[in-house]
């Protein structure tokens, strides 16, 4: 029986390591290979059947179909122009409390701003959410000044600036404080602040909501936290003290 040396004991304990990293990475290697056969499989087996249903199709049964779709753009249309009409698709301030409540009874989902001016991150939020408004048509974006509001503030205890109301038929279902959410620095991107309000099903989002942008790479020099746990609130309280960035 041979004895290995401490030098050649390390060594070979290093080569076992190295084998077993090279065949757990084959392992995932095929396991990838095996999901994207799959996954193409099923998209050309149903890629089939919408060739055969077609197939079947006569003139009457095509016309069915175009008055349908019709039907859904004039509906899709409808529905944009009532939007607009209720402010959506721009990114403005409401003045008190009255003007913000009666924003929010007018609109299903509102992502609402609570800023000051001395706040300079408040203003990184206003680029922001000035490009998201005009994305998401579902979905009004306003902001308001917390000096003029203490009535509101208070009811909301919010304590940090900037902080995002996201609320839903009336009733605040989440609250975005600062920036620790979205990496931690003032230079995140607006796709990650738009995954972050999608978290609380504000907006019609198209990505992965468990896989948030940047994630594999940092954002701002930072990895974000990605926390984003939704409570669901009357729009009249909020029971949580979040402190970060700068107290109100």
């Amino acid at each position: 029986m041979t004895q290995l040396s401490g030098n050649s004991f390390s060594q070979a304990f290093i080569d076992f390591l190295c084998g077993s990293k090279q065949k757990t990475k084959k392992m995932a290697q095929n396991m990838l290979e095996q999901q994207l056969v799959a996954a193409t499989n099923m998209m050309e087996q149903q890629v089939d059947a919408e060739i055969a249903k077609m197939e079947t199709m006569d003139e009457d049964d095509f016309e069915v179909l175009r008055k349908k779709r019709i039907q859904n753009m004039k509906k899709a249309q409808e529905l944009k122009q009532k939007w607009r009409a209720a402010g959506h698709g721009e990114y403005f301030e409401v003045q008190d409390e009255k003007e913000f409540f009666g924003e929010c009874k007018k609109s299903k989902n509102v992502v609402c701003h609570f800023y000051r001016d001395s706040t300079d991150r408040c203003k990184i939020v206003d680029k922001h959410l000035a490009i998201l408004a005009k994305e998401h048509m579902e979905t009004k974006f306003i902001k308001i000044n917390a000096e003029k509001v203490q009535f509101l503030v208070e009811r909301l205890r919010i304590v940090v600036l900037p902080t995002i109301c996201l609320a839903k038929d009336g009733k605040t279902v989440d609250f975005i404080v600062g920036f620790d959410e979205l990496g931690g620095a003032d230079d995140f991107k607006t796709e990650v602040l738009e995954w972050r309000i999608a978290k609380a099903d504000i907006i019609t989002y198209s990505g992965n909501l468990l896989d948030p942008p940047g994630s594999e790479s940092s954002v701002g020099g930072k990895k974000p936290s990605f926390l984003g746990q939704t409570t669901k609130k009357n729009i009249r309280g909020r029971n949580d003290d979040d402190s970060s960035d700068d107290d109100y």
